[in-house]
């Protein structure tokens, strides 16, 4: 099952914070992409995120970041040089 052009923007906004502070959240303003916007309002109705315009991430919300990030890095193109 491919993933939708709503999950893919729902990753897009997990990857952007960063894991290794939980006192940084991100603040999505309503002149931004109106799809990042539908992507943080989804995650939080998920319970994923503190509040519908960002804020923090919850409990359940770190461990999605955690696992989008990760598969960030490992899709990654990696050097073919040696």
């Amino acid at each position: 099952m491919p993933y939708s052009p709503e999950q893919i923007h729902e990753l897009d906004v997990l990857i952007r914070y960063n894991l290794d502070s939980g006192q940084q959240g991100i603040k999505v303003h309503k002149n931004a992409n109106p799809e990042f916007i539908e992507a943080v309002q989804r995650l939080y109705q998920k319970g994923l995120l503190t509040h519908r315009d960002g804020g923090y991430l919850t409990d359940l919300g770190r461990h999605a970041a955690e696992h989008a990030q990760a598969l960030i890095l490992i899709l990654a193109p990696h050097s073919m040089a040696s």
